[in-house]
């Protein structure tokens, strides 16, 4: 019953329309664009040059006067923080500017100090670190070396002299003579007694004698008990006094011992005293050298044994451990391990390192196996990029940084405390319990430069406070320069820079044109060029390899051209498959018929470095609602969120335009066919815009003309990215299926100055046989793909009833009545079941 309310009551609707005097206005064509504007071409009449090898050298890198200027300020600024982020996409000449730079910098100034670690002969598990100026180390290291082979072989010879030997005999006959004079005073007193003392191989005895003979024991037993009981408290006694004597005897050993070690030690000291005096004299200037001299003549002085027993093994042997005997393990403790030596290099030092780990960017210590036990030692201190760097430049890749674990955070910390502290990661994060070393920290001057992509100086900035604060300089790389006079006579001598560098052959001038053209395209716009060295670079040396084959003396335009060709056909499988796949009628794109609710989108596919574009087809239909917009990829989870916002900002649009003082009663769907991947960005809601907007009017769509292009809330049309690849995307399908001058695409006006287009397509447009349409709105979009005037609105806000706006007005006003009629009946037909109970 409530169904037939309503058809009914849709049937006798009345829309009071327009007045029939308000007749539909003609059409205004819009007016395809001429083929000069499709393709700038460079002239090389410009050129006064035969071959780029007449002109010089590119002072510099073209349009980066703003990455230049920071660099050159956060080079030279000496305060702590401003350390450098050169942001820009790689091959930009980022390490070239930089490097170029900072050398100047760099020859200008003084050496770095060598830094030093040596043995802590107080604590031994905390090296000393000695900083000393460029070249130093290395001379300390060698004077050290020197001092202590010489020592180990003349301290022998020393102490198996004939002074040595009688002064240590004499401290050696003092002690004999000393508990001699102790037991033959002891054997008198006895004597005196009627006892003999005997040394025996058991030991000392007291036995009774008489006239100077030992009593047998037969004899012994005839005595009296009075002279019995006289001689065993006699003997008693003097057991006590041998005891007494005994028990001094151990303290003569050490006052013996101590006068051979005072022997020992002032024996060494002389000839090491001796042998350090020339490197006292040397080093006098240093404080902390002398106090290691010092510490090392006391530690020598006290080791004296060690020396004796030294081994002769040669000094280079000595010096690369090949053998390791025990002395010279002992000997380590006089090494000199010289961390960094700055003597051999001019100027502060440039660092870059590739591998960015923890330990190779913080230093490491090593450790070796001694009995199944991981031990270590000052020798086997490792430094790290920071301290080959310090005093100087270091040059990371940020990406790099961030994916090795502790390594981002080490160099801030190391940025924060202006030192270099070596630590074992194994210990820091509990891995292991080996016993290691804390060396002292260095002191650290380094000025810190990252290369990165500008996501991550953004990320960094937004995620990490630290990074605000310690790299104070952004170096912003520009991707593209204004494509002009001046700038083209730069490109020839970056050209000619780039032949004389890599030995290339020259371009002439119609060669230089030719890859100023390629420029423009690369970056996708015919009033600019790309910065993009390594690019250009690599055209370069292509078109080289193609003149040297055909025998050409120098690079001209039908090289670059083969060079450009020949870079494409290695890429393009995947643009190949799809386009066949397209005129099999695997992938359904129409381009003779028309159609309601349908168009062809164009679409940009990325792969690797090659884009290419595609058509796609774009489908709507509407039907009665309550004002939703379907995104069928959404719903599908296929859809990005530049996409959504797009599919939105239609429903804006024809809800502002058609129903603003009525119901918007419309349900409405989009959706790619045939896609399968996920799908972003905006540039394809013009081109769903018309195709709902034909659904709504019951206007066909001419599918022989594509259409890309984004669209506001106001209907305006705005520029897209990849406009030149989407064109002859939809160009090659028409081309394989035969042009018949019906053929084209609609592209916003804002994109004209960015067309670069391939001859191809420039030639048949010459021809007339395709045509490429710049529109403002979709007004005019929708006059070009339906052959109708979109139709302007009277004062009355009325729109003609036979243009496309006039239609849709028409079926939104409908539906919107059919919504009023339907809610309406839903209402009267809940008060009449409610009645009839």
């Amino acid at each position: 019953m409530l169904v037939e309310y309503l058809l009914i009551d849709f049937l006798t609707l009345r829309w009071q329309g327009e007045p029939e005097s308000c007749q539909t206005p003609p059409i205004m064509a819009t007016v395809p664009l001429v083929a000069d504007v499709l393709y700038r071409s460079t002239d090389p009449g410009q050129f006064s040059f035969r071959s780029t090898s007449e002109l010089e050298d590119l002072p510099e890198l073209i349009g980066q006067s703003r990455a230049r200027t920071a660099i050159e300020f956060g080079v030279g600024i000496p305060h702590a923080g401003y350390n450098i982020f050169v942001a820009g996409p790689a091959g930009s000449g980022k390490q070239t500017l930089v490097r170029q730079l900072v050398g100047e910098r760099a020859r200008q100034s003084a050496p770095p100090s060598d830094w030093c670690y040596v043995h802590n002969f107080a604590n031994p598990y905390k090296p000393s670190v000695i900083g000393l100026p460029a070249g130093l180390g290395r001379e300390l290291h060698d004077q050290m070396v020197q001092a202590v082979e010489y020592l180990r072989n003349a301290i022998p010879a020393l102490f198996a002299s004939d002074e040595y030997r009688a002064k240590h005999d004499e401290i050696m006959k003092a002690f004999v003579e000393r508990q001699e004079e102790a037991f033959k005073a002891l054997a008198e007193r006895a004597r005196s007694l009627g006892v003999a003392f005997l040394r025996t191989p058991r030991g000392f005895a007291f036995v009774p004698e008489k006239d100077g003979e030992v009593l047998k024991p037969e004899d012994y037993e005839k005595l009296p008990e009075k002279d019995k009981d006289r001689l065993l408290e006699t003997t008693s006694s003097l057991q006590t006094e041998l005891e007494k004597i005994l028990e001094t005897i151990p303290h003569w050993w050490r006052e013996r011992s101590e006068s051979l070690k005072n022997l020992n030690r002032e024996t060494l000291r002389s000839i090491v005293r001796q042998m350090l005096h020339g490197m006292r004299r040397r080093f006098s200037a240093y404080p902390p050298v002398l106090h290691y001299l010092d510490a090392v003549e006391e530690d020598m002085a006290d080791h004296s044994e060690s020396f004796r027993s030294a081994e002769e093994v040669p000094a280079e042997v000595h010096e690369h451990h090949a053998v390791e005997t025990k002395s010279m393990q002992f000997m380590h403790r006089y090494r000199i391990n010289v961390l960094v030596g700055n003597g051999e290099h001019a100027g502060a030092p440039i660092v870059a390192e590739e591998n960015p780990t923890y330990a190779n960017l913080m230093g490491r210590i090593e450790h070796i196996s001694e009995m199944g036990t991981l031990v270590t030692n000052f020798t086997l201190i490792k430094p790290g990029a920071l301290h080959r760097a310090n005093g100087g430049y270091l040059l990371l890749d940020i990406r790099k940084l961030l994916i090795h674990p502790f390594s981002w955070e080490g160099l801030k910390r190391a940025l924060r405390s202006r030192e270099i502290r070596i630590e074992s990661l194994p210990q820091m994060v509990g891995l292991v319990s080996t016993v290691s070393l804390e060396p002292a920290p260095i002191p650290m001057e380094v000025k810190v430069i990252l290369f990165g992509d500008r996501i991550f100086y953004y990320l960094l900035c937004e995620y990490d406070p630290d990074f605000a604060e310690l790299f104070k300089v952004a170096a912003d790389f520009d991707d593209r320069v204004v494509r002009d006079a001046a700038s083209n006579k730069l490109y020839a001598q970056m050209l000619a820079s780039m032949a004389r560098q890599h030995g290339l052959t020259h371009l002439d001038p119609a060669g230089v044109a030719r890859v100023i053209d390629y420029g423009a395209r690369a970056i996708g716009d015919a009033e600019r060029l790309t910065t993009h060295a390594r690019s250009v670079l690599d055209l370069l040396q292509e078109a080289d390899f193609i003149a040297r084959a055909a025998g050409a003396h120098v690079i001209s335009a039908p090289h670059v051209q083969q060079a450009v060709d020949a870079q494409i056909y290695r890429l393009d499988r995947v643009r190949n498959r799809l386009q066949e796949e397209i005129l099999r009628g695997t992938l359904l794109i129409d381009t003779t018929s028309s159609v309601v609710g349908q168009i062809n989108g164009l679409s940009v596919i990325q792969l690797g470095g090659f884009a290419f574009g595609q058509p796609v087809r774009i489908t709507a239909r509407s039907r009665f609602g309550s004002g939703e917009m379907i995104n069928i990829e959404r719903e599908a989870d296929l859809s990005g969120a530049l996409h959504s916002k797009g599919v939105l900002i239609l429903a804006g649009f024809l809800a502002t335009r058609f129903a603003k003082s009525q119901p918007f009663a419309l349900t409405a769907s989009l959706v790619f066919e045939q896609s399968y991947a996920r799908v972003d960005g905006d540039s394809a809601s013009l081109a769903e815009l018309c195709a709902l907007m034909s659904d709504l009017a019951s206007a066909p769509i001419h599918q022989s003309t594509a259409v890309t292009g984004s669209v506001n809330q106001m209907g305006e049309v705005q520029p897209i990215g990849g406009v030149n690849e989407k064109i002859e995307g939809f160009f090659d399908i028409c081309s394989a299926r035969g042009l018949d001058g019906r053929q084209g695409v609609v592209i916003p006006i804002g994109n004209v100055p960015h067309l670069m287009l391939k001859r191809q397509v420039v030639d048949a447009v010459r021809r007339s046989e395709f045509h490429v349409y710049a529109v403002r709105s979709v007004d005019e979009a929708m006059g070009l793909l339906t052959g109708l005037a979109a139709g302007e609105p009277n004062p009355a806000g009325v729109y003609p009833r036979r243009t496309i706006n006039g239609r849709i007005a028409d079926r939104i006003h409908r539906l919107g009545g059919m919504q009023k009629t339907y809610k309406r009946r839903t209402t009267e037909a809940v008060v009449l079941r409610h009645t009839g109970r």
